[in-house]
């Protein structure tokens, strides 16, 4: 059986080529953000009880300050392991993955989160491989017996092999990372830490760095401090802020008419992957990103600053609720200083490249043409550097776009099953993908369309019932992977692409 892309008309197989490096990079960050990224409310209500009573808080109670522990100890991990354990075998997994998690716990003093995220997941597996060995095999009315004591008698096993064998590991692998972060922080080169940090978000690794990596081992040191600074290594808006304001000042074209919403919905918003499309448009911009990183970093280790919990999305607004007094000054410096190294790299080289991105624009040629489509795709209509292309070429692409799309669109209703359900699917399925599945929820019902359901979710959550699947260009390889049988639509920027209007022609053929 074969597919056809709506946006392209072309002939697709199910089939799927061995994922690469980075599909594999992010699906193993995907599943470790998969794990964090559904708790955050339980770290922010730890982090606000935090805040608010110990002795250096808010409102200092040393009665209520006895939820902090038993919080950062039990309830953090635990729920991680339910989210793992479920995530590899349902609800039955994320049972068996509680019972084991709490070996780990038992066996050291520090907050397990690495641990929760190992054993969790593992304890799940074994319970899924463990039933398939009897399934279909059990006399009727001993099914609820056996599956009970199976899971009780695992989780034990694997509860006490957690606290003899993993838990001891996991603790030196804990303190030796600690340690590492520590000497960095000390020696002052924790700064180079952006050199791995902004590549990798934008290669939509960010959730697989924050949540998967830097929030374990903040919340650890924050439980011992009061606060990190690892909170904020990938979570600082300034580097996407001096970027975007760049492009604001800087930048040609529909990239610059873009960028000041671009800037609400990063700065304001918190959603960082709406700048990651202008740096793929002109990849040595990520020079500024690193910049402006190794800046915010560098400023928060001068001033000793950091947040008391995640900063969730990585709004100005959620990094100023999570920083604590005596921090307010060295965050905001930061934040501003993070935007100002930014934007100063991003215009020395937008205003070097500018004589020709304008020449190109004035020159209408076959590489305008297409850095025009790829443009209007981040603003979701057609751009003014159309206009700029001669009136005959315009003219000629317009009508073979036309045609195209009229012949595709006759030709995916006549072939295609009825679109239904619509998904957008992101790496960890609540930013950009929330804002995409509004979009077109808002455009469905502009034109009178009823009965589609658009929701969103992670990649790693997709069930093979999705009728049309819309990702990032990034992040298509790994949806495909997880259901070859949808239709699949990549786009460059989740808040406006004209690829929506196509969706909602096709829905209202098919209607």
């Amino acid at each position: 059986m074969t597919t056809t892309s709506p946006s392209t008309g072309q002939a697709q197989s199910p089939a799927t080529k061995s994922p690469g490096v980075r599909v594999r990079v992010q699906r193993f960050g995907s599943f470790l953000s998969g794990m964090v990224m559904p708790n955050i409310p339980a770290f922010i209500a730890w982090g606000l009880i935090t805040a608010l009573f110990i002795p250096t808080g808010w409102t200092p109670n040393s009665t209520l300050a006895g939820f902090v522990d038993p919080m950062i100890i039990y309830m953090l991990p635990l729920l991680i392991a339910n989210t793992g354990g479920r995530m590899v075998y349902n609800t039955r997994g994320g049972v068996v993955a509680v019972i084991a998690t709490m070996g780990v716990i038992v066996g050291t003093t520090i907050p397990m989160f690495m641990g929760a995220m190992i054993v969790g997941p593992l304890a799940a597996y074994i319970m899924k491989k463990v039933d398939g060995l009897w399934a279909g095999k059990i006399r009727p009315g001993f099914e609820m017996l056996v599956d009970n004591f199976s899971a009780g008698i695992l989780g034990t096993a694997m509860a006490l092999g957690a606290f003899f064998g993993i838990s001891p590991i996991v603790t030196g692998l804990s303190n030796t990372i600690s340690g590492a972060v520590d000497a960095l922080v000390n020696a002052g080169l924790l700064p180079l830490a952006s050199l791995l940090i902004e590549p990798g978000k934008v290669l939509f690794l960010n959730n697989a760095i924050n949540q998967g990596i830097l929030t374990p081992l903040a919340v650890q040191q924050a439980g011992d401090t009061g606060k990190s600074i690892l909170f904020l290594l990938e979570a600082n808006p300034g580097p996407g802020l001096g970027l975007l304001l760049a492009f604001t000042v800087f930048g040609t074209g529909i990239a610059r008419a873009s960028a000041p919403g671009a800037i609400i919905v990063q700065f304001l918003g918190g959603i960082h992957e709406i700048y990651f499309p202008y740096v793929l448009m002109k990849p040595i911009l990520i020079l500024a990103t690193i910049g402006g990183g190794m800046t915010g970093i560098a400023i928060n280790v001068a001033f000793d600053s950091g947040l008391r919990s995640v900063a969730s999305p990585g709004s100005i607004f959620a990094v100023l609720a999570a920083t604590p007094p005596p921090s307010y000054i060295g965050v905001i410096l930061s934040v501003l200083g993070a935007a100002g190294v930014s934007f100063l790299i991003a215009s020395v080289i937008l205003r070097a490249s500018r004589k020709r991105d304008l020449e190109l624009l004035e020159a209408g040629d076959a590489g305008l043409a297409g850095a025009a489509a790829r443009m209007d795709d981040l603003k979701g209509k057609k751009s003014t550097v159309t206009g700029l292309l001669g009136a005959d070429q315009a003219d000629q692409a317009e009508q073979a776009e036309q045609a195209e799309q009229a012949a595709e669109n006759a030709g995916a209703t006549a072939v295609r099953a009825k679109i239904e359900h619509i998904v957008f699917a992101c790496d960890a399925g609540m930013g950009s993908s929330a804002m995409g599945a509004s979009v077109l929820r808002n455009k469905l019902k502009k034109a009178g369309v009823e009965g589609i359901t658009v929701v969103n979710l992670s990649i790693a959550n997709l069930t093979g019932t999705e009728d049309l699947i819309i990702t990032h260009q990034d992040l298509t390889e790994r949806a495909r992977q997880k259901n070859a049988t949808a239709e699949h639509i990549s786009v460059d920027n989740f808040m406006a692409s004209p690829k929506y209007d196509e969706v909602v022609t096709l829905v209202q053929g098919q209607q």
